[in-house]
């Protein structure tokens, strides 16, 4: 669930709200005039680990407070992850990872991942650099709960397995590794982005996942009938399985009053591929989860599929006629293992 930054008060409550996710956005819910406010606001709270996993929105990156924003944050204990709107290249994800990489000593325990070796380069990089210097390259490393990929709803449920195109799946680093690098995510916000879906995917070990941030994605394409983004949504959903990253999570539904918009919507998500969304408000967060949750009935023939390929091996008839083979029973295991979640 994202919540401005430059509202401390609010973040307290979106911790307690049942979100798997909480995002603490320092981008468009902040007005300029606030931004340094609410990124000193996040870094204070953010010093400590939290009960949930939490999440940063930065500001743009080819703004004047992202830098600051990376720097501030990237080391602290409390975060889980950042989140980096207006991607449109694979270059700005590893600008990102290796500026936000710090050198550490000791056993690395919690949840992050490897760098990619070379100097640090880059504007960005050259801002960010010195954050690895001072107390946080003691033997210890700032910890984080587990970071999951959406930001609303059923979250955690599907997690990345290894890479194609010569980069590994996230691991954890012992000590000889010698580096930390905080799980990045993806916001794809334009059609400069969305032709990029696979290399962005791809760019760097430290990218965890990828999203759509459809209100800007709308302008870009002067889209005015929602049927016009299925497209970008399919793309987005295609290129996070081919760079075998989580199912990605659905953008916010912006009324927050309207809940059978939302519901309708999120079925439609959850027909082109999508698991979860963003909210904005707590009183979206059952909907989302009543959407995505499956039904007694997918449940029910998950359990007869995954039942008779515990009797006969291979490829089988059920006795309603339909044919299944280890495709379909790999999408009964997942159903069962979403009813699981529930």
């Amino acid at each position: 669930m994202y919540v401005p930054g430059d509202r401390p008060e609010r973040v307290t409550k979106a911790l307690g709200s049942g979100a798997d996710v909480v995002v603490i956005d320092l981008e468009d819910a902040v007005a300029p005039d606030r931004k340094e406010y609410a990124r000193a606001a996040t870094a204070e709270r953010l010093a400590d680990p939290q009960p949930v996993p939490v999440h940063v929105r930065v500001n743009a990156l080819d703004g004047p407070w992202a830098a600051l924003d990376l720097k501030t944050l990237a080391t602290l204990r409390g975060l889980s992850a950042l989140r980096l709107p207006k991607i449109t290249s694979p270059a700005e994800i590893v600008e990102v990872a290796e500026a936000t990489t710090t050198s550490v000593t000791g056993p690395v325990t919690d949840a992050v991942t490897g760098s990619m070796s070379g100097p640090v380069t880059g504007s960005l990089a050259d801002s960010v650099s010195d954050s690895a210097t001072g107390s946080m390259t003691t033997g210890s490393v700032p910890g984080s709960a587990t970071p999951s990929p959406a930001a609303g709803s059923l979250s955690g449920s599907v997690t990345a397995a290894g890479r194609p195109g010569g980069h590994p799946a996230p691991h954890t680093p012992t000590a000889a590794a010698g580096s930390r690098t905080p799980p990045l995510y993806a916001l794809l916000e334009s059609a400069l982005g969305i032709e990029h879906a696979y290399a962005i995917a791809t760019a760097h070990p430290a990218l965890r996942g990828i999203s759509l941030g459809e209100a800007d994605l709308r302008a870009d394409l002067g889209v005015s009938d929602d049927r016009g983004l299925d497209w970008p949504r399919s793309r987005v959903v295609l290129a996070a399985r081919a760079a075998r990253l989580p199912p990605p999570p659905q953008s916010v539904h912006p009324d927050t009053r309207d809940l059978a918009g939302l519901a309708a919507t999120c079925a439609h998500g959850r027909a082109l591929g999508f698991l979860g969304r963003a909210a904005l408000h707590p009183r979206q967060l059952p909907v989302i989860e009543r959407a995505y949750l499956p039904t007694e009935e997918e449940i029910e023939r998950a359990r007869t599929v995954v039942d008779a390929s515990g009797r006969t091996r291979g490829a089988q008839s059920l006795p309603d006629g339909t044919f299944v083979d280890e495709a379909v029973l790999r999408s009964a295991r997942r159903t069962l293992s979403l009813a699981d979640r529930g």
